[in-house]
This record gives C-alpha cells, structure tokens and sequence, in this order.
C-alpha cells in the first residue's frame, strides 16, 4: 500500500489528465480524479471528492491536490465531513496542481509516509540555486570526469561521476521519476547538474537531451551506491533502448 493522491480541480478532464500523467510515473499509487461538478461541468463536487478520499483511502493516508481558490474550499469542507479518525490521515497539499501531484506520486510510489508525500508535494516547485543554471548542458564543470566514466571517491563518504545520456529522449518525465525512485531510499546528498537528485520536479527542469552529460555528485554513507546505480541506469538508456 502507499499513500493515496486525490486530484481536485474545476475540470472533469483537467483532473483526469493529471492523474495519467502521474500515473505513468508511479504505477502503484492510487490517484482519483475529482474535477467537475456532478453534471460534469466546469466546477467542483464535494461528493466527488468525498468518493475519491474513499476510494484512495487504504490505510497509509490520503493527499488532496486542488487547483483554484474554490476548490480549496470544497476540499476543506470534505475534509470536515470525514470521520475523526479518517481525518488524521488525510491532508491538502498548498502546491501547484500538476508539479505537485507528480512529486507527490513519485513519493508516495517509493513508499514514503503521508508528512514526507506532502513535503515533496509543497517543495516541488523551487527556484534554482543562485547562480546555478539548471538548463545548461552538463560536463562543463571543473573536476568532472570525462562523459562515459566513473569518477573515484574525493573522500570516504563522497563520489561523483559523468555520463553521456544514450537514451532517445533524454532526461524526461519518466527518466527524471526513475532516478528520483532509484536514489529517494538512500543515505546520500546527491545533486544532478546542480539540482537535487532525488527531486523529480528538479530533475525535469534540467532538460537534458540525448547525446549531452549527466553528471553527479553524491555525499554521505551510501555516495558510491548511489553513482554506482546512476551509472548503470544512465548507461541502460533508463530502461528504453
């Protein structure tokens, strides 16, 4: 089981269409479409979303995603509804619509509780570091190693490696998921091209396209695990060669 993600918003179709994008990148995480009204116009229904924290309820909490101001206040009157019980396992995310829905699904679909799915809801959109420049090509800073290679370890607890991107579409959507599940478990700071590793919004901004370099920085007791399993998913085309 995982955390369940109900997505709310005043479009049956907009609804719908966030859920199929999250879902192709956590296969297992119940998502729940409640836009619309009842007649399926453009609107909210609280019975829609009371049967989608029903129906994503299993146990391991439930987060609800809104879009506009309305459907905030649906989704709180829903909240209302719910027993005392139910209650202390549902949340509302304050997050954009579909980035947080994403980075929401990808953390519920690596097994995270409720507090740690809506973190990653909330943090999903995020301003690049200052003077870091998250679209740029990678391989062009100094003390990376040549695109292909893997570098040692700078310290006990530090590794970093480059690699040339040989899929056909390069760093997206569901690249940047993989290497957000593959890494979210381990005991390492990792950062990608200047953004975090384990942050699949972060990861999407970089943009890396087929034949450009990938490189990684990792820190902390499982550094070499984690370049060790970025290299060979880089190096696998991330499962699409």
């Amino acid at each position: 089981m995982s955390v369940g993600l109900v997505v709310v918003s005043h479009s049956r179709k907009l609804a719908e269409g966030v859920c199929e994008l999250a879902a192709q990148m956590a296969a297992d995480v119940h998502l729940a479409a409640a836009g619309g009204t009842d007649d399926d116009g453009i609107g909210t229904s609280l019975e829609k979303i009371q049967a989608g924290i029903a129906s994503a309820d299993t146990g391991d909490g439930v987060l609800l995603l809104t879009d506009l101001g309305s459907a905030v206040m649906t989704a709180e009157m829903a909240l209302e509804f719910l027993d005392p019980d139910q209650q202390k396992r549902v949340r509302m995310a304050d997050a954009a619509l579909v980035e947080g829905t994403v980075a929401a699904a990808v953390a519920a679909q690596t097994g995270k509780p409720l507090p740690e799915v809506l973190a990653a809801a909330e943090a999903a959109v995020q301003p690049a570091a200052p003077g870091t420049d998250a679209g740029q090509a990678a391989g062009t800073d100094s003390g990376t190693e040549a695109a292909g290679t893997d570098a040692g370890t700078a310290a006990a607890d530090e590794a970093s490696g480059s690699w040339t991107l040989v899929n056909p579409m390069g760093l997206h959507a569901r690249p940047a998921a993989a290497v957000a599940q593959l890494l979210a478990d381990l005991d390492a700071e990792i950062t990608i091209n200047g953004v975090d590793g384990k942050s699949v919004m972060m990861l999407m901004t970089l943009g890396l396209k087929p034949g450009e370099t990938l490189s990684a920085t990792a820190t902390g007791p499982d550094a070499d695990r984690a370049i060790e399993l970025l290299g060979a998913e880089v190096r696998n085309g991330f499962g699409e060669m």
